[in-house]
């Protein structure tokens, strides 16, 4: 297993250091500048880990749903959230989850270490009836750079890594869902030395549309897909389902 008790407890305390905890409000402020989660909203964390996230959602009035391949990440997650998150074991490319049923879904820093990145985003797509933001670690930046050096001369986590760009991610979800509308944008541009000394300058830098920070947030809308509570009726019947009438506006998630 990849993600252990110690990847687990190695993760937590890095956000405890100035440098982590500096790079995790930035990353966090992108994401929510790109989501505005509302109260009461349903949310899905796919590949949630320690629960980080679905705690930051979860104090802006969310109902928090986490998945992840990992039991001592989830066990984590369970310390922090207790009854107050639905969390389960599972993964990215089969989620248990029926279509449409969460108004946000979420994958951050977790596409990177799935076998199939393109069913992951594909599932997360089905199961959303608002929008789907994409948290990635950026090929084209500095700290990327540092991490593949430092796999050079040891294993870490990051040999398991899949670095995306932001073009690549562009063009997985319009693969997925022709003519969305995209935002984007990075941040942490910097080596990891550099913080949180030098905050002032990390904070000078545009970050809309640019591909060179160390973390990419990603965010498009998704509506309601074309299946329906018939189709799982006539495939219980027996009866082979026909080719549904598109509802209007609606997209049509490929399975």
């Amino acid at each position: 297993m990849i993600f252990n008790e110690d990847v687990a407890r190695t993760y937590d305390d890095w956000l405890l250091t100035p440098a982590g905890a500096y790079m995790d409000r930035r990353e966090k402020s992108l994401i929510l500048n790109h989501l505005t989660p509302r109260e009461g909203e349903r949310l899905l964390d796919v590949g949630c880990g320690t629960g980080d996230h679905l705690a930051l959602f979860r104090a802006k009035g969310c109902a928090v749903s986490g998945i992840d391949p990992s039991p001592p990440m989830l066990a984590r997650a369970r310390q922090k959230l207790g009854t107050h998150a639905d969390l389960r074991l599972g993964s990215a490319e089969e989620l248990p989850f029926s279509d449409n049923e969460f108004d946000i879904v979420t994958l951050i820093t977790s596409l990177e270490f799935t076998v199939d990145p393109e069913r992951a985003v594909s599932e997360a797509i089905r199961v959303c009836r608002g929008r789907v933001f994409i948290g990635a670690l950026n090929r084209w930046s500095l700290i990327s750079a540092a991490r593949r050096l430092a796999d050079r001369r040891g294993p870490t986590i990051f040999r398991h890594a899949r670095f995306f760009t932001a073009g690549e991610l562009r063009r997985l979800v319009r693969k997925l869902l022709p003519g969305s509308h995209i935002q984007w944008g990075s941040v942490v541009f910097l080596p990891y030395g550099w913080y949180p000394s030098l905050s002032d300058l990390e904070e000078l830098v545009p970050v809309t549309k640019n591909p060179f920070g160390a973390f990419l947030g990603l965010s498009f809308p998704v509506t309601f897909s074309t299946r329906t509570i018939q189709e799982p009726m006539r495939i219980s019947f027996g009866v082979e389902a026909r080719q549904q009438r598109p509802i209007p506006g609606a997209i049509r998630v490929i399975k």
